[in-house]
């Protein structure tokens, strides 16, 4: 299996990613540059990642204009072709803006920018602790959306305190339902605020994320 971490101007966290994919988890990783557009290297039981930062500077919306660059139309082709595609907040936010997940990532409901150690879970009640870093991680969908996402087993994390408790404290942008990060129905293209790729090191002393990239991205499908 390779990893295939697209780069785009603006990118902050595609080193980060980079080193937890190679060092951390021993894989074969490969940087993307957001003007190429052969994924040729790359099959469908590969996974592209798009990572964290400040595509193209965050103007117009977050992803709106990375989602237009001929990388992401190759990554579009790719997750339709059923190849994995994974994105980490601002990744989260092109794949939103891309269509290839529904809903949108909007300004934090606090208006201010968040950085720290949050705690999510999944429908297994696992409980992880994972870095945010975002300004605009609100996870918003209409409630036909919400109610689809939730009945189809969609919603991969929801934000949680460390006892599991969905709670409105836990929830550090204000997102509906607590959600931290969801899937598509066909479970190959998925999106999440937290970052995962900052908790793998032991030197960091958190290997959570590890667990969470090796659950979802080296099984024989993306788990949800």
């Amino acid at each position: 299996m390779k990893f295939g971490v697209v780069v785009f101007p603006g990118s902050n966290c595609d080193r980060d990613m980079y080193d937890a994919l190679k060092y951390d988890l021993g894989q074969d990783v490969i940087m993307l540059w957001h003007k190429d557009s052969d994924l040729s290297k790359f099959n469908t039981e590969d996974c592209i990642i798009l990572p964290g930062g400040f595509s193209y500077g965050d103007y117009l919306r977050c992803g709106a204009i990375a989602r237009f660059s001929p990388m992401m139309q190759s990554v579009i082709e790719f997750a339709n072709a059923g190849g994995k595609v994974f994105g980490v907040c601002n990744g989260f936010q092109i794949l939103c803006e891309s269509h290839l997940l529904p809903g949108a990532l909007l300004r934090n409901g606090h208006q201010q920018f968040v950085c720290k150690n949050v705690f999510i879970t999944n429908e297994t009640k696992r409980i992880y602790k994972i870095p945010v870093a975002h300004g605009e991680g609100r996870y918003h969908a209409d409630e036909k959306t919400l109610n689809e996402l939730e009945a189809n087993g969609q919603v991969i994390f929801y934000y949680c305190d460390e006892e599991g408790n969905m709670t409105g404290e836990a929830n550090p942008n204000g997102a509906i339902r607590n959600i931290a990060g969801i899937c598509n129905a066909n479970r190959n293209v998925f999106g999440m605020m937290p970052h995962p790729e900052r908790a793998c090191s032991t030197v960091l002393g958190n290997t959570d994320g590890r667990e969470i990239i090796k659950t979802m991205l080296m099984a024989e499908q993306l788990v949800c």
